[in-house]
């Protein structure tokens, strides 16, 4: 691994210049090196940072990509990574060409690093650097500890996807904690009261009414009257508080390195930093898996745009076009989050562009104007980067799929059916639906499981898993609640949800084109003592 040559990097710092004219905002440094296909398989396990520290889980898939690459060999053409400067790795194979279409599209990358609110929390410091310091305290830790320093990355890395990401960027943004009025009408009238539309407009007129009467303090005055009609509401609020307080009541890594007795006994405290930097690499690399359809697409977008209008694609154009659809060509069965960003980028800088991304232009039923609706407004760029400095995946896909942008692509939802007389799968079009296609996207996202945390009077962990329609993996269940039995030094208990298929009277087998009925059972699965029992609770 070395740094690119003088001659790559002025070619580079060219880029960087029409970037900029073109729009594009990021800072002046960057690094850049030139690696070998063995460097790319080297660093792949730890993220494409050199600096993260080691477990044998990364050895174990070095060897897995040597055994893929020796199968089948290919040739990564860059990767880039979010540190302060960006640090980006280029192929050796890769001609001088290509690596300025490539470096156009690495450009892309860091503009979005650096402008979307979702990496707001790594603005401020350069990851890297903490990593070295991470990979130093953890060989410390080793030569004092053994094998045990394994031990507690393993289990904490088991539920390093439980982490507080939300809470976090909340209280970058300045998230306040629940105030009383906020409890009063948002919780206690509506979830403890159970009060009916008019009566709690009514006490909304109450309020406004203090307010208007004592307007030094009219909140106070309508607080004590709340106190003395409704004498549990103090302590109530106070538990509520308590818990709008505590980011660890969503992230469990968090919540075990506050309240775990055990990690807070002083021969165990050394457990607790290496708990935090598992917890703190897994919030760094958050919003890079919460973007990817978004990142790719945007940085597709861009070096599509701007080696277009290169003069150094000159008499390479073939073999552009060749390597760019390879990247960028939308599958009929499959998903590209290269090709559906970049695509979606598009359709929505045109839409803008002529106007339909409004209420008059929601508003309007005939098919045939809306195709040949246009109200020029020159907003296209101006959209599409609103877009991408206030989107995550989520948000992306379900505020820009619709029918439109599935029927101008062609897009289409597919599933598979036994053939019984060959015996073998066959793949059919299932839908042409926009809601249908931006299910299908929706569920391939990133979506880590909801929990709740809590602790019971005997001590016992109670962890409750908010069910969202898809069960935990349950071979997985059994090892990790080990490890959150021995973080936290005692019992511990999930509640969780499992399938269980509906069978119905006088049918043998359902038929393959619908989807069989399920019915979801809830089980607590208990640890202790690092044996676990399941028991059905309703």
């Amino acid at each position: 691994m070395e740094l690119v040559s003088q001659h790559a990097k002025k070619i580079m710092e060219g880029c960087k210049e029409r970037a900029r004219d073109a729009g594009l905002r990021f800072q002046d440094e960057s690094l850049e090196y030139i690696v070998t296909n063995r460097d790319f398989l080297q660093l792949s396990p730890k993220n494409m940072i050199p600096t993260l520290y080691d477990y044998w889980v990364q050895d174990v898939e070095v060897l897995k990509e040597q055994g893929q690459y020796e199968l089948y060999p290919n040739n990564p053409y860059e990767t880039v990574i979010n540190t302060r400067p960006p640090i980006s790795y280029y192929n050796d194979n890769n001609p001088d060409w290509l690596n300025v279409m490539i470096f156009y599209h690495v450009i892309g990358h860091i503009d979005f690093f650096q402008n979307n609110l979702f990496f707001e929390h790594t603005w401020d410091y350069d990851f890297a650097g903490k990593a070295l310091s991470d990979k130093r305290l953890i060989a410390k830790l080793r030569s004092e500890k053994g094998r045990w320093v394994d031990y507690v990355i393993e289990f904490a890395r088991a539920i390093d996807n439980l982490v507080g990401y939300f809470d976090m960027l909340s209280s970058l943004n300045g998230g306040h904690k629940l105030s009383k009025i906020d409890y009063y009408f948002d919780v206690f009238l509506q979830e403890r009261e159970k009060k009916s539309i008019a009566g709690y407009v009514s006490e909304i007129e109450k309020y406004n009414k203090y307010l208007r009467e004592f307007p030094d303090d009219g909140e106070t005055r309508f607080l004590n009257r709340v106190k003395i009609k409704h004498a549990e509401f103090e302590s109530l609020f106070e538990r509520a508080y308590q818990k709008s307080g505590n980011g660890g009541r969503r992230d469990l890594l968090q919540f075990l390195m506050r309240n775990s007795k055990f990690l807070n006994r002083e021969e165990n405290k050394w457990m607790l930093p290496i708990i935090e930097l598992v917890r703190t690499t897994s919030l760094y690399f958050q919003p890079q898996i919460r973007t990817k359809i978004l990142n790719e697409g945007w940085a597709s977008y861009w070096h599509e745009k701007l080696f277009m209008k290169d003069d150094r694609i000159l008499g390479h154009e073939v073999d552009y076009a060749v390597i760019n659809a390879k990247v960028t060509a939308m599958p009929r069965v499959g998903l590209n989050p290269y090709a559906l960003g970049m695509r979606l980028f598009s359709y929505l800088e045109s839409q803008a562009e002529k106007g339909k991304i409004s209420h008059n232009y929601n508003l309007i039923a005939d098919q045939h104007e809306r195709k040949t609706y246009n109200e020029p407004t020159g907003e296209g760029l101006k959209f599409i980067f609103s877009v991408r400095e206030n989107f995550c995946d989520s948000m992306f896909i379900n505020t820009f799929i619709d029918q439109e942008f599935v029927d101008l692509h062609r897009l289409f939802v597919v599933d598979r059916r036994l053939n019984k007389e060959r015996m073998t799968w066959q793949y059919y079009v299932k839908s042409r639906k926009a809601e249908q296609y931006k299910k299908m996207v929706a569920d391939s996202l990133y979506h880590p499981p909801a929990i709740t945390i809590n602790v019971d009077e005997d001590d016992t962990l109670v962890i409750t898993h908010v069910f969202e329609g898809k069960p935990l993996y349950r071979d997985y269940i059994e090892a990790t609640l080990m490890g959150i039995e021995f973080l936290w030094g005692g019992k511990t208990c999930l509640y969780s949800f499992e399938a269980e298929p509906v069978k119905k009277e006088g049918q043998s087998q359902p038929r393959d084109e619908q989807p069989r009925e399920i019915k979801w059972r809830r089980f607590r699965y208990t640890m202790k003592d690092r044996k676990m029992t399941r028991v059905l609770v309703d």
